[in-house]
Order: C-alpha cells, then sequence, then structure tokens
C-alpha cells in the first residue's frame, strides 16, 4: 500500500467518521467500535487484493447489514461505490497498472486451463475417450484456479506444496486405478466426487491457508456461491456465442461441429473456471447483492416443491424408486437445498432477530430432513434385499452425512427461533462441516474403487 493510497484511505474513514458523529443518538464509544470494525474488514478485502478505496466502500455496504447507520451512509454513497466496482482505472491514478497486470495474470491462467484440457489429446489420448476426460477434467480446470489464488494471495512456498501434493493425490488416484469404461459405478463415483474434493483445495488456496478461521470458511462459501452465478452467465453467455458460429459458418457451407466440439466447448468451459473466479474477485459485492435476492426467491420455492413431494407420497403410498438416477437426482434436490441454506446463512445479519424467512428456511431444512430419512429408507431396503455395491454404499454414506447436517441445523434454526440459541452457533456448524463432505469426497475417490474391485 503507497504513502497516496494510505492517505485517500484515511480521508474516506474521516468521511465516514464525520458522517456517523452527526447522529445524535449514537455515543463516542459505540462510533469508535464501529471504526474498529469498519478498519478491520478494510484490512481484510486488502489482504484479499482489492485497492484500499474498494476495501473501504465494500466494507462500508458489508456493514450496512449490521446497522442502520452504516445502512444509510452506504446508501448516500451508492453511486461511488457502483463507479469504484464497475470502473477500473478511472481514477488517473497509479491502480490502472495493477488492475492491468491483475487482467493479464487471469489471462494467462485461463489460457493455461484451456490449453491443458488439450495436451493430453496432443500426447496420444483420443479426444473420445470419455473414461479419461471424466477422470481428469477438475484436475485441468482446478489446478489453473488455485494457482491463480496462489499468486493473487502471495502463498508460502510450504502451502503450495501441500496444495500441490493433494491435487498430485488425486491425479494418481484416478489415473493409476484401472477404471476404464466397464467401471461404470466406480468411475463416475470418481469424476463426482473428485471436483468436489479439489473444490476445498481451492478453498484453503483462497482463504490463504487461514482455513481454521471461520469467517474465512464463510467468506469462501460466499465466494462458491457468487461463483456459480457468474459461471453460469458465463456458460448462458457461451451457448449464445456458439448458436450463432454454427449459423453463421454453416449458412457459408462450412461445418463448424469439430471446432466447437474439441475447441470451443472444453477449453472455454475451462477458462470459464478462472474467469468467473476473477470477476467475483474483481467485482466483489455486486453479484453478491443478487445471490442473497436468489435464495429468497428459490427457498419458498423449493419449500413448496418439498412439501408437495412428501404430500404426494403420503397421499398415493408409493415409495421412492432407487434406481441410480433417481438416487442421483434426489441427491442433488438436497444439495441445492443445503446449498440455499449455506448461501442465506453466509448472507443473513447474524445480530438481526429471528423472522418470517428464518422461519421459512426451518420450514425447508425439516421438508429436506423428511425427504432423507425416506430416502435412506428405500436405500436400506434396496441393500438389503440385493447387498452392497458401490452406487447404494456412496448414496448411503452422502444421505447419512446429509441428515446429520440437516437435522442439527433444524435443531439449531430451531433454537434461534425460539430466542434459545445464537445465529452464529449456526454459521459454525455449517463453515465447520464444510470438513466432514471434504473428507467424505476423498474417501469414495480414494477407496472406493478399490473396495468395490474397480467395478
Amino acid at each position: 500500500m503507497t504513502v497516496d493510497s494510505d492517505e485517500e484511505l484515511e480521508r474516506q474513514i474521516a468521511e465516514w467518521r464525520a458522517y456517523v458523529r452527526k447522529r445524535r443518538t449514537l455515543h463516542q464509544p459505540d462510533a469508535d467500535e464501529l471504526e474498529d470494525h469498519l478498519r478491520g474488514r478494510i484490512a481484510d478485502l486488502t489482504a484479499s487484493g482489492l485497492r484500499p478505496d474498494e476495501a473501504f466502500l465494500i466494507a462500508v455496504k458489508r456493514m450496512g447489514s449490521l446497522d442502520e447507520l452504516s445502512r444509510e451512509f452506504a446508501r448516500e454513497h451508492s453511486d461511488r461505490l457502483w463507479k469504484q466496482l464497475v470502473l477500473t482505472g478511472d481514477d488517473g491514478g497509479g491502480s490502472t497498472g495493477g488492475d492491468r497486470r491483475d487482467l493479464l495474470v487471469m489471462i494467462a491462467f485461463a489460457a493455461a486451463a484451456a490449453l491443458a484440457i488439450k495436451v493430453p489429446n496432443w500426447l496420444g489420448v483420443d479426444i473420445d475417450d470419455s473414461a479419461f476426460y471424466l477422470r481428469n477434467f477438475s484436475l485441468f480446470a482446478l489446478a489453473p484456479l488455485t494457482a491463480y489464488f496462489a499468486w493473487r494471495r502471495r502463498l508460502q512456498p510450504l502451502l503450495i506444496g501441500v496444495l500441490a501434493v493433494l491435487f498430485g493425490v488425486g491425479a494418481v488416484a484416478v489415473n493409476a486405478y484401472p477404471m476404464d469404461e466397464s467401471s461404470a459405478q466406480t468411475l463416475v463415483l470418481a469424476g463426482i466426487h473428485l471436483p468436489l474434493a479439489l473444490w476445498l483445495v481451492v478453498g484453503v488456496a483462497y482463504a490463504a491457508g487461514q482455513w481454521r478461521s471461520q469467517q474465512r470458511r464463510m467468506d469462501f462459501i460466499r465466494f462458491t456461491g457468487e461463483w456459480l452465478i457468474y459461471f453460469a452467465l458465463l456458460g448462458l453467455g457461451g451457448g449464445v456465442l456458439i448458436g450463432i458460429i454454427a449459423g453463421t459458418f454453416n449458412a457459408i457451407g462450412l461445418n463448424p461441429e469439430v471446432f466447437i466440439s474439441e475447441w470451443l466447448l472444453p477449453c472455454g468451459a475451462a477458462a470459464a473456471v478462472v474467469v468467473a473466479a476473477w470477476l467475483v474477485e474483481a467485482k466483489q459485492s455486486v453479484i453478491e447483492n443478487m445471490a442473497p435476492v436468489l435464495t429468497k426467491v428459490f427457498t419458498p420455492l423449493f419449500t413448496a416443491t418439498l412439501l408437495t413431494l412428501l404430500g404426494a407420497i403420503i397421499v398415493t403410498s408409493n415409495g421412492i424408486n432407487v434406481d441410480r438416477d433417481v438416487l442421483i437426482l434426489f441427491d442433488v434436490l438436497l444439495v441445492v437445498v443445503l446449498g440455499l441454506l449455506l448461501y442465506s446463512v453466509s448472507a443473513r445479519d447474524a445480530t438481526a432477530r429471528p423472522g418470517i424467512f428464518d422461519k421459512l428456511q426451518l420450514a425447508l431444512v425439516v421438508s429436506a430432513l423428511l425427504v432423507d430419512v425416506l430416502v435412506l429408507a428405500a436405500i436400506l431396503s434396496r441393500i438389503t434385499e440385493f447387498g452392497f455395491t458401490a452406487n447404494k454404499t456412496a448414496a448411503l454414506g452422502e444421505n447419512l452425512i446429509l441428515l446429520a447436517n440437516l437435522g442439527w441445523s433444524a435443531w439449531l434454526f430451531l433454537g434461534f427461533i425460539r430466542g434459545r440459541k445464537a445465529f452464529g452457533v449456526l454459521e459454525r456448524w455449517q463453515t465447520s462441516y464444510l470438513l466432514v463432505y471434504a473428507a467424505w469426497a476423498w474417501v469414495v475417490v480414494l477407496v472406493f474403487p478399490p473396495l468395490f474391485d474397480f467395478a
């Protein structure tokens, strides 16, 4: 941080402090406490790579969810916040070079991810070898993303080495094990769980190694939600681009199918992983406002869906089919519910009193818990009748893990709504439980293939 940026930051804090002191209802000790809190948030944001002026405005905006006074200040200065987040290099200062360097570095890592997808093909791996790419796509895409965060967070060599070892373990496991198209169950399970295991490795890099910090884990949950939104938007834009390319080239008698299937789709998807992360980092808090809105929109919809499903099961007395695709569908549904819960927890003001939305979330969690119990009953019935397979065992383990998380979350939510527990207890539970999901994902990747004879 330069002397000029230090002076500018102090000027902005002084302006904020003057605004605070105009309020007669706020005593001096309270103002000092607010300023200490503000400075702490600014320090965290600058440590993650933001400029001091950006960090100040975002910190004030995020404090707006904690007290009405800061919310008013953020609202009055929203034009400055928007310009800082959306426009870059317009201040005539020395920050343009840093923005340009960050952009160029992101492009380099995105290009590395895109090219990594093609390297196996250049080395002789058939582009149609679906088993190989199912095993390795997450390695190609997430290794450059982790490297990008290692550069951005200036990680220590020892931590970089640990992250590299974890990626190496994943790469060796999925490639050394004799799994091919005939290994239908273990291959698909490894392909699904390795990205989950490595995403938590990305989280360690994102948190700059401070994974024991609840705040850092919660920041990573926020990042994940925002990253998903950006990645989806990039995917929608890519779909439009593909449609335009296919239509225009076909119109002049050229078939772009090979280029689209072998270059644009795989390389674009891998690069978008890094680009989406850069967008979250570069434009923090712009999408963050959208994500909580989406949780408020979809929470009642998913609650209604689960309650309707439970009602249909009761009325028709039909059990749940334990076909693999059906199990995956139900697990996806429960994971989406868990995602809604996680992101709404991360976006909620922990000091606010319980409201109607908290009761709605409790209904969502309880509904998901009941669906999970029904799925578990169906899985156990199937295992009792036909024995264990890799798919059924994985489904059993995942639903037991979800049952524990949802069950205790429901209990903590109930305690919070009744005024017997602080909301921070629920936050700590959710962030700590991420380690359970990471451990299970690694078990499925490393232990399941030999345990079930690579079937």
